[in-house]
């Protein structure tokens, strides 16, 4: 791999695999299993673009809690409501 000032050269692979540099991954949070696009621009140039992982989106609209103690928890208050009503019934 070399530099040059319109950025880096990497070789392919015989499978037309290449490596996006170590610098670039570890700035855009690219690791291992990261899924990216490839695509094409307006001007003819190939970019490659990181995807967000769903983990990116976890908690994204709920709170910290997950699904299942918040679900216990509204279950837990739906049973003593029911109690409380029938008690003063």
């Amino acid at each position: 791999m070399s530099t040059t000032s319109e950025g880096r050269i990497v070789n392919l692979s015989q499978k037309g695999q290449a490596t996006i540099p170590k610098e670039l991954r570890e700035k855009h949070g690219i690791e291992p299993g990261s899924r990216v696009r490839i695509h094409e621009n307006e001007q003819g140039e190939i970019v490659v673009e990181p995807l967000p992982s769903l983990q990116d989106f976890r908690g994204a609209a709920t709170t910290a809690e997950s699904g299942t103690t918040i679900l216990r928890e509204e279950r837990k208050s739906d049973k003593e409501r029911s109690q409380r009503l029938e008690r003063d019934n």
